[in-house]
């Protein structure tokens, strides 16, 4: 078994160290289109809608880099990618980013040969039980059956948390979130672990939503980013720098409303100048135009946008901002200065 994981690991490095040596941001150009890989499907952060379009908080950030890069929001070809299968994929070079609720690690960053270019969401593996079983604390699950993805840190997490209180489970292998709520409201599982916001999304999928309970425990710390391959310097920078001007045009007040009228012309705040273009050559230095920040926050809105439509307070998955509030309300959210 550690062998193959071993092995498992030494492949997608080999794959990375091929696929580095591409220009991805000169091969998006040429393609026309952004290969973005997202989750199969977790209502809120990436999902088809009734009509088959994507949508979603990581969606977003997928249509702001492609709005960026191309000019077109849409020109996004969206690879649904599993716990096991998103690293490959990337990889291999059959997608140009990552954006997947996947944890930033040590071992993903230095032993798969992965670039994380940010925090776009700061989260934490929680339980979902029915209410029926009557359990208020995940100390109460001893000898339950666990629905866990594989090849996930929840997985790592699980194991450590159960014999750190010296409690037992019975782990039920899952692939995807799909299959995971299939098989928890089947009864298959007692429990369902996965990061918080992931719990949300899927309790907020069910018919019964209230007939399920989070429980309170939080049990490890889950920052979850996009990601590129090692070795692609500048093709990081723009999705690193996309990210962060979702994020500074939220702290500074730019929205998909007002960026039009805010970047026709130079106005008091220099640093919002920079940004959108109106003062200095910031696009120029990662290979794009003095627009390209104006057409990602134009896509869908900056971060506190992109937030509150998919995955705030007034959605059925209901988040508040928590740890995700900018760091002037008190959160981790926080971009380096646009200099």
């Amino acid at each position: 078994m550690k062998k193959s994981v071993f092995l498992g690991a030494l492949t997608v490095a080999g794959l990375a160290a091929g696929a580095s040596a591409a220009a991805t941001l000169d091969d998006v150009k040429a393609r026309g289109k952004l290969n973005c890989g997202v989750t199969t499907g977790l209502v809120g952060f990436a999902a088809p809608d009734e009509n088959g379009r994507w949508e979603g908080f990581d969606v977003g950030l997928c249509r702001a880099v492609a709005a960026a890069v191309l000019g077109d929001p849409d020109a996004v070809e969206f690879v649904p990618t599993t716990g096991k299968t998103r690293f490959t994929a990337l990889a291999s070079g059959e997608i140009d980013m990552l954006a997947r609720n996947t944890t930033w690690t040590f071992s993903r960053d230095n032993d798969l040969k992965f670039d994380f270019v940010g925090i776009n969401y700061y989260d934490g593996q929680g339980f979902m039980v029915p209410k029926s079983l009557g359990v208020s604390s995940a100390k109460e699950l001893d000898g339950a059956t666990v629905c866990i993805q594989t090849g996930t840190t929840t997985e790592l997490n699980l194991a450590d948390y159960f014999r750190a209180n010296n409690i037992s489970y019975e782990p039920v292998p899952i692939e995807t979130n799909a299959e995971g709520q299939q098989q928890y409201i089947a009864g298959a599982c007692d429990a369902y672990t996965t990061d918080a916001s992931g719990l949300a999304a899927t309790r907020a999928a069910f018919e019964n939503p209230g007939d399920h309970v989070i429980l309170p425990e939080i049990v490890s710390k889950e920052p979850l980013g996009p990601l590129v391959r090692h070795g692609d310097n500048e093709w990081g920078d723009v999705v690193r720098w996309t990210l962060n001007a979702l994020i500074a045009a939220e702290e500074y007040g730019v929205t998909s409303a007002n960026v039009g009228d805010m970047s026709a012309q130079a106005g008091d705040n220099p640093e919002v100048n920079r940004l959108l273009g109106t003062e200095g050559n910031l696009g120029e230095m990662i290979g794009l135009d003095k627009d390209w920040a104006k057409r990602a926050i134009m896509a869908g809105g900056n971060y506190g946008e992109l937030f509150e439509k998919n995955i705030g307070e007034n959605t059925p998955i209901g988040l508040a901002r928590g740890l995700n509030a900018q760091w002037t309300d008190g959160g981790l959210l926080y971009s380096p200065p646009f200099r």
